[in-house]
């Protein structure tokens, strides 16, 4: 979405180092972030997953978790979706904390494919290597590497994994879940690519199984920030005060979002707003500023290219208001 779009050209663009403003200041700006996203319904809710048609388009929350632990959220923070493409920039994260940097980067990759999410021409055109972990090619490979001798094994490092990012127990969305296994034709088609080329050398069934019901887990606006701002501060939920991935990991995990956290769209995204993000086609939003917070957001209704707009236009509204754009400064 372009500036024009996102309905941010009367808010300047503060630039900020260090930590976030305080508390009761962030309360304010994450309600008037919620307002102006309530002034839009354009978009459509996704429905190639028949269950997803069901969600109320009218939903929108916001919520800011900081680094230091602080919550600051407005509207249907609690109103819970199914996470869909969000797991895999955190899967992608308890990989890379697992096997390390290089074998990640050899076997999934970290280029933007400029193709759909679920393109299969991408892979051909690459000769079998996925591209990158945000699109469905690259998150089935990397669920596919997930530690674990079984398939059960890999799902409960999954869903563990996801849970400590989030500070509770996630649970799966069995209708979501079912729904999507009547409709996944095209991803079992992609992992059996995968594996034509060696991308995948497990049961491809098996790996598309996983990833389904990752996409499945139930969370809510306020999880994702959560989640957005474990990443934020260096792999530690700031919640819990659990260690979840490494510093390390985290840097890497956030660089492949900037590049390609919004689908065909990431290029604007980081243009206009400036911060790694992720989206679900459930109209789940998750972005992060480095060291400062997680943003969390939650609106069904979604652009062409499945990011969600009222989720766009409030944060837009909050990295320009809390200055979290990390390419913006001032005059020194």
């Amino acid at each position: 979405m372009r500036a024009s779009e996102l309905d941010v050209g009367d808010v300047s663009q503060v630039a900020r180092t260090g930590a976030v403003p305080p508390g009761r200041d962030i309360d304010e700006l994450v309600a008037a972030a919620h307002a102006r996203g309530l002034r839009h319904a354009e978009g459509t809710v996704a429905d190639y997953i028949p269950i997803l048609a069901q969600a109320d388009p009218e939903l929108f929350g916001l919520c800011v978790v900081d680094v230091d632990g602080g919550v600051h959220e407005v509207g249907d923070t609690g109103a819970r979706f199914s996470i869909q493409s969000i797991s895999k920039a955190f899967v992608y994260a308890l990989l890379c904390d697992a096997l390390g940097h290089e074998e990640v980067f050899d076997v999934v990759g970290v280029n933007n494919t400029g193709a759909a999410f679920n393109s299969v021409v991408a892979i051909e055109l690459n000769e079998g290597h996925p591209g990158n972990p945000m699109v469905n090619a690259g998150a089935i490979a990397t669920t596919a590497l997930m530690p674990g001798a079984t398939a059960e094994e890999k799902w409960e490092g999954v869903r563990g994994g996801l849970s400590r990012f989030a500070g509770r127990e996630l649970e799966v969305d069995d209708d979501v879940y079912e729904s999507e296994t009547l409709t996944n034709q095209r991803n079992r088609a992609i992992a059996q690519l995968l594996q034509s080329y060696d991308r995948i050398r497990s049961d491809p069934a098996e790996a598309v199984d996983v990833y389904t019901r990752q996409c499945s887990l139930l969370v809510d606006a306020h999880d994702l920030a959560v989640m957005g701002a474990t990443l934020a501060d260096g792999g530690v939920n700031p919640v819990t005060g659990e260690r979840v991935v490494s510093a390390d990991v985290c840097r890497d995990t956030l660089a492949v979002l900037a590049a390609s956290g919004l689908y065909e769209r990431s290029g604007e995204w980081l243009f206009e707003i400036g911060l790694p993000g992720k989206s679900g086609v459930a109209g789940g939003l998750v972005t992060v500023a480095p060291g400062k917070a997680g943003i969390g957001a939650y609106a069904p209704r979604l652009d062409s290219a499945g990011n969600s707009v009222r989720g766009q236009i409030g944060t837009a509204y909050l990295s320009r208001a809390l200055g979290l754009n990390i390419f913006a400064s001032e005059p020194h």
